[in-house]
């Protein structure tokens, strides 16, 4: 029986690409996992007791739209948080089951099957969220990978492209806060981006997911952009969960915001094939989306382990101290063979930057690098920063 062609080249998913490099070596250490960004910070105490007090709400098919209070509640933080004007709750916000299931299906909704007569382009940010890649491939375009290395302030210059290639693209994904590097979109790095959108007419997919975790200013955000120059809101979206901001990944709460055509657009295509999050969570996700106070600790939380990160890493050359994520980039000259030493030596897993990238004709901006993620509680932080500084060290010492 012949498979899709369009998903026989994937690569092996970061995950059990990192398993299969370390299972046939044991741990050199009690395990410190630091390879996958899942948050470990506690989440609200109201959370558990809201689902209880709602668990009628399990007996009923939740609506497709999502439940208006939790519409309300993520309209208001919008507005709040970023000095929005009005958001429409009914026509300009749609809750999902975690943002992968937008950061996917908008591409299938949204990117249209010729552009200019061609194959369409989808660019995406190198290294990238391993969703956006597989999202253009089934939505029939070409996955062009910009790079976002040291160079460019790890923000990819979509700017530097062939005018050919931006004449075919119908959408861009770029995620700021950027997941590994932690490098921050500026307001003048939306405006231009958005410039250039208008320019080629494509859309922006803006990830904003880690927008909550920042060391100083808060991150700007795609939609204040958007309101400032007076573009077209159709243009772009953007995504946001409940995942790091409230240390909630099981509740599966994120939504998008954008024009209201376009969630008309993506609503359509959800009618008949999204998974909406249940009522008694949807109860549970308004009340997060509700609370700053919560966030307020966990990111406080975070910037004791970016100091404690500072004091341990500050004396290794090229160590870079992120704006905002939960992430290290740190540059190791080649990122599997110090993901294999640190395990093997101090059961530290970490994930070989390469993972999280492609090759392109201007190098892999992921080979000599690894990503760690800060989730760990102090101690084990502490211990594993420790030996990634050690090992670090030597390699510069040869």
């Amino acid at each position: 029986m012949q498979n899709p062609q369009r998903f026989s080249a994937l690569p092996e998913y970061a995950f059990p690409r990192l398993r299969s490099l370390l299972a046939p070596f044991p741990a050199g250490g009690d395990v410190v996992a630091m390879s996958i960004g899942e948050p470990k910070h506690r989440f609200p105490d109201f959370v558990p007791q809201i689902i209880a007090e709602n668990v009628d709400g399990f007996n009923v098919y939740p609506p497709n739209n999502g439940a208006p209070e939790l519409r309300t509640a993520i309209a208001h933080w919008l507005e709040s948080r970023f000095s929005l004007k009005k958001i429409d709750a009914d026509t300009q916000v749609l809750p999902l089951n975690g943002t992968r299931e937008g950061l996917f299906n908008a591409c299938l909704a949204l990117s249209p099957e010729l552009k200019n007569s061609q194959k369409p382009a989808v660019l995406l940010p190198n290294p990238f969220y391993q969703c956006y890649m597989v999202a253009a491939r089934a939505a029939g375009a070409d996955p062009v990978y910009v790079n976002a290395e040291q160079s460019n302030g790890f923000l990819p210059d979509f700017h530097a492209l062939p005018t050919e290639t931006l004449n075919r693209t119908t959408v861009v994904y770029m995620c700021s806060p950027s997941n590994p590097q932690g490098a921050v979109a500026s307001s003048e790095y939306w405006q231009n981006l958005l410039a250039l959108a208008e320019k080629h007419d494509f859309r922006i997919f803006a990830d904003e997911c880690y927008s909550e975790i920042y060391r100083d200013d808060p991150p700007a955000g795609i939609l204040t952009a958007v309101q400032q120059t007076g573009i077209d809101p159709e243009r772009v979206l953007a995504f946001h969960s409940l995942s790091k901001r409230s240390n909630l990944p099981g509740l599966r709460s994120g939504f998008v915001a954008g024009g209201a055509e376009t969630i008309a657009q993506l609503l359509q295509l959800r009618s008949y094939t999204g998974a909406p999050l249940p009522l008694p969570l949807q109860k549970a996700a308004a009340a997060a989306w509700a609370d700053e106070t919560h966030v307020i600790e966990n990111r406080a939380l975070y910037q004791k382990k970016f100091s404690l990160a500072d004091r341990i890493l500050g004396n290794v050359p090229e160590y870079r101290s992120p704006e905002a994520g939960f992430f290290l980039w740190l540059k190791t000259g080649n990122g599997e063979k110090a993901a294999l030493n640190l395990w093997q030596n101090s059961g530290v897993k970490v994930l070989p930057g390469a993972y999280l990238t492609q090759d392109t004709p201007n190098g892999n901006p992921g080979f000599e690098y690894i990503r760690v993620a800060l989730v760990a509680d102090f101690p084990d932080l502490e211990r594993g920063l420790t030996a990634i500084g050690d090992y670090l060290l030597s390699e510069q010492n040869g």
